[in-house]
């Protein structure tokens, strides 16, 4: 008998909001966190103009001074996305073996906050001196599995653990794969989702050269997009059976019901039709869905001319004329791209539709455009029945994963 697989947990670090409650009052009213680029070093990289930093926080008022040493800042959003998920699903004080409870974090970059100190360290610290210490913590810090380590040590769970990093998708392969794992047996529980830092000098001069960042806001879907912009932030959370959920009182939130995976194999930065809308199909098939029992669409949506022109046909090729009844937004314009913590902060608003019966927007959005023809619900959230939605996220490489959930009454 296959096992129900839900969500009790939910928690952010977010460009709107270090909690659940203030992302989704955001999201709900179609915020947007997009913003002049603030950075001491801005002047380096001229074309990158705005950004979506997460909202404050005092990390001396959540670590130790002796663990902060250990903790590059993409550690540091998890482990706080994590706590609240995990309090939220009171998973701690659970009858859960806590070798039955995994930790699966994702991150696209990695510790490049402690990469881009390192080598500034090394060539810049003392002149001419290359025999100059790095940080001794350095390399446990920049590992891209290092949330991961440090959100299990921090919870005590010893179950399958591993991190996941397959770009703009990272965050959807480590749920679903957490997903697969408790529905298949291998554990009864997972803190899971993606986590990235991205306001870094290397990564904005990256992006920069790579010319698809849009010179203000984020447009998804409409005639006047330009590109993306570049956000950051962590979101976690805790996935169980329904049965293990129930039995200890837990509330679901919602219910995981499939998840699909496939790869273009064809151009390293340019989307593919059949590859995109192969992963949505394949998500439905897992989870027993038909095509018109979707109701909404978290699409990718970056904001770019290829993508969004490719998920809009994918989206057609895989829901058929059903496609015309969906409603889709883009919550990138509102959140920017956090790459690896993109999925799981798509996820949560998601989750959101389905509790709230109501779509958030895509905002910014001005004149449609011919090649985006679906209806992407512009510039203010709508209410309607959600039973049933889709996360979607393709990423470079042509790495494509999509979720598949259903409301929870």
């Amino acid at each position: 008998m296959t096992r129900r697989v839900v969500v009790t947990g939910q928690g952010c670090v977010s460009p709107l909001g270090n909690d659940i409650p203030s992302l989704w009052r955001a999201l709900a009213s179609g915020t947007c966190a997009i913003a002049p680029l603030a950075h001491p070093e801005a002047h380096f990289v001229k074309g990158v103009k705005t950004f979506a930093p997460i909202a404050p926080f005092d990390p001396e008022a959540h670590f130790a001074p002796r663990h902060l040493m250990q903790l590059d800042p993409v550690a540091q959003v998890a482990m706080l996305a994590a706590r609240q998920a995990v309090a939220q699903a009171g998973l701690k004080e659970a009858p859960v073996p806590a070798h039955r409870i995994g930790v699966i974090i994702g991150s696209s970059i990695g510790g490049k906050t402690t990469d881009d100190e390192n080598a500034r360290r090394f060539w810049f610290g003392v002149a001419g001196d290359r025999t100059v210490t790095t940080n001794p913590m350095g390399i446990p810090r920049v590992m891209a599995s290092s949330a991961t380590s440090h959100v299990g040590m921090d919870l005590g769970f010893t179950g399958p653990s591993f991190a996941t990093s397959t770009a703009c998708s990272t965050a959807n392969h480590a749920i679903g794969l957490a997903y697969w794992l408790v529905r298949a047996g291998i554990m009864d529980a997972a803190v899971t989702g993606g986590a990235d830092i991205c306001n870094t000098l290397s990564v904005l001069k990256g992006w920069e050269s790579l010319r698809v960042l849009s010179p203000d806001l984020c447009r998804p879907f409409c005639a006047e997009r330009r590109g993306l912009v570049l956000g950051e932030g962590a979101g976690v959370v805790v996935i169980e059976t329904l049965d293990g959920a129930l039995a200890r009182g837990a509330t679901p939130l919602a219910e995981i019901r499939g998840f699909g995976m496939t790869a273009d194999a064809g151009d390293i930065t340019k989307p593919s039709v059949d590859g995109t809308s192969g992963a949505i199909t394949a998500a439905l098939q897992d989870g027993g869905l038909a095509a018109d029992e979707i109701d909404y669409v978290n699409a990718h949506g970056t904001g770019t001319r290829a993508n969004d022109e490719t998920e809009t046909a994918a989206l057609r090729k895989a829901l058929g004329a059903h496609a015309e009844k969906v409603s889709i937004s883009s919550t990138k314009s509102m959140l920017g791209h956090a790459l690896g913590a993109a999925g799981a902060l798509e996820l949560i608003a998601t989750i959101g539709a389905l509790r709230e019966g109501l779509v958030p927007p895509t905002v910014n959005f001005g004149t449609p455009s011919p090649e985006c023809d679906l209806d992407y619900t512009p510039n203010e959230a709508r209410k309607r029945p959600v039973a049933a939605a889709l996360s979607n996220s393709f990423a470079f490489g042509g790495l494509n994963a999509v979720l598949a959930l259903a409301r929870f009454d």
